[in-house]
């Protein structure tokens, strides 16, 4: 199973205010913990929302706007994507976590959708066709 854990946002990282070095530190050293035990993939942090944007769809419209958001709790200030046996394996590895942000802060944990997951409406068809591009994607 496959999960993206969600660092949420707080006022300070919607601010630029950057981690200090002792918390960069301790992040590095759970990374180094995560690729060791094989459960992480990926991992980033995210620039404040005032340098992103958003696109929303209605129909064929296309409407963009740009940051800074205004409900910092829901936005995301950095990710992982980790492969867990379970949930719960998920869940105890937030827990051992140090504390992202200098400040209260929340982690999300959401299972990411495996192509089995989709049923018969993925088709054989479409099932090359994402195996391909994720092949495509892996070469680059």
């Amino acid at each position: 199973m496959r999960f993206m854990i969600f660092v949420k946002a707080t006022q300070a990282s919607e601010r630029g205010e950057l981690p200090s070095q002792k918390l960069l530190t301790e992040m590095g050293n759970f990374n180094e913990q995560l690729v060791k035990a094989g459960i992480m993939q990926a991992g980033e942090g995210l620039q404040a929302s005032s340098k992103g944007a958003r696109v929303k769809f209605s129909g064929t419209k296309r409407t963009v706007v740009d940051g800074p958001f205004a409900e910092t709790k829901e936005l995301v200030a950095g990710f992982w994507i980790w492969k867990c046996k379970s949930k719960q394996e998920a869940i105890e590895w937030v827990k051992r976590c140090p504390n992202p942000h200098e400040e209260d802060c929340e982690i999300e944990i959401r299972q990411i959708f495996e192509l089995e997951d989709f049923g018969k409406e993925f088709t054989p068809e479409l099932q090359e066709q994402e195996t391909r591009l994720r092949e495509q994607i892996n070469k680059q």
